[in-house]
């Protein structure tokens, strides 16, 4: 029986996961989803599902193909009836309790997405403890009750003092042992994710939400690869400054865009804090594509080649779509900048996060 109930209940999981998946682009673009910080449980709507069963009549109910009438007549009740407003209960929406790391897999699986291969992981270790061996002295509490027990076995059968018609073993001094414990270096996978974003008067509140939604997720799917994540956030407009998050999702300037000097602050924390050879970093830049001119992209082009590519497992350019935005940035960086590790992606509206996660994620990098 119990096999029964979790073969069901696995089975109505598995229909539930059915109904998210299909609706997963509305699902994920909800912005009031993610607005609960520290929470790791979503509230999806789906409608109500029922299993399904075979369902018994009424002894002598009768039935299609039994009892009198002619040809044509109509099954069911008779004229008239099932008109009106009815009495039966219409289509339920429910709320399905899906944890942040279960949706973002359903992300990963809907899009395809290849399993992250981290770099470094090698040269950053952490100190874990590992039982490797039996040695005569210890602590009591790491005492081997199966190998204490063998040796006491083996003397007294060496010794001629055990009975087999009363199989007693008493273990003495000798015939103790314990589980040694020794320190061991482990390869660690750690990475670090900087968030860049314009935030100068062209990017409006539906830019910036769309940004704030599309971030959320690729950091789900970089954690869900390192053993830890560290996220920096940095906003500009025609100067660069380093923010918490909240802020960067809240801020709003107004005034030119400087591209270049987020590019630059970002390359002196991850020089300074982030060693290449230790960690995975990770350059997501959001932006309506406005910039001061072609003086500054040149300065974009060189901290690229120069300092961030270089560094980065991968830096992800997202063009959100603005009706004040010029967005020449993209083609800019399309004709000038060719790199493995360089990922551009267009984003409209909201129903292109999906796909500009594909773009950025998509390769495993």
């Amino acid at each position: 029986m119990v096999r029964r109930i979790e073969r069901d209940r696995k089975r109505f999981d598995d229909i539930v996961r059915g109904k998210i998946k299909e609706d997963l682009k509305r699902h994920i673009t909800r912005g009031e989803m993610i607005g609960k910080q520290g929470k790791e449980i979503v509230s999806i709507p789906v409608p109500q599902i029922e299993l399904p069963r075979f369902r018994y009549g009424s002894k002598e109910q009768g039935g299609v193909g039994q009892g009198p009438g002619d040809v044509g007549t109509p099954l069911g009740g008779g004229p008239g009836e099932g008109s009106g407003a009815g009495s039966e209960p219409g289509r339920h929406i429910r709320e399905v309790e899906v944890s942040i790391a279960e949706m973002t897999q359903m992300i990963g699986e809907a899009l395809e997405l290849p399993r992250i291969r981290p770099k470094g992981a090698e040269s950053l270790s952490a100190v874990r403890g590992r039982y490797t061996g039996i040695r005569r002295i210890g602590p009591e509490t790491l005492r081997s009750f199966k190998r204490t027990y063998r040796e006491a076995l083996r003397r007294q059968i060496s010794t001629g003092s055990y009975d087999p018609r009363r199989p007693l073993v008493v273990p003495v001094r000798e015939d103790m042992r314990y589980r040694s414990w020794k320190d061991e270096p482990v390869p660690v996978a750690n990475a670090v994710v900087f968030y860049l974003m314009d935030v100068s008067g062209s990017m409006g509140n539906e830019q910036k939400e769309i940004v704030r939604i599309e971030s959320f997720w690729i950091d789900n799917w970089i954690r869900a690869h390192y053993d830890g994540v560290q996220s920096r956030y940095i906003v500009h407009d025609a100067a660069a400054r380093e923010v918490d998050r909240e802020t960067f999702f809240s801020t709003r300037e107004s005034g030119g865009t400087k591209i270049s000097s987020a590019y630059e602050l970002a390359s002196e924390i991850a020089e300074r804090e982030y060693p290449a050879s230790d960690w995975n970093l990770y350059v997501f830049h959001f932006s309506d594509g406005d910039n001061l001119g072609t003086g500054d992209n040149e300065r974009c082009y060189q901290l690229l080649r120069e300092r961030l590519l270089p560094a980065a497992n991968l830096f992800g350019y997202g063009q959100v779509e603005s009706r004040s935005g010029t967005g020449a940035f993209y083609g800019a960086l399309e004709r000038h900048i060719t790199a493995e590790n360089l990922i551009l992606s267009q984003i409209r509206d909201r129903d292109s996060i999906l796909g500009s996660i594909k773009d950025f994620l998509g390769k495993g990098k």
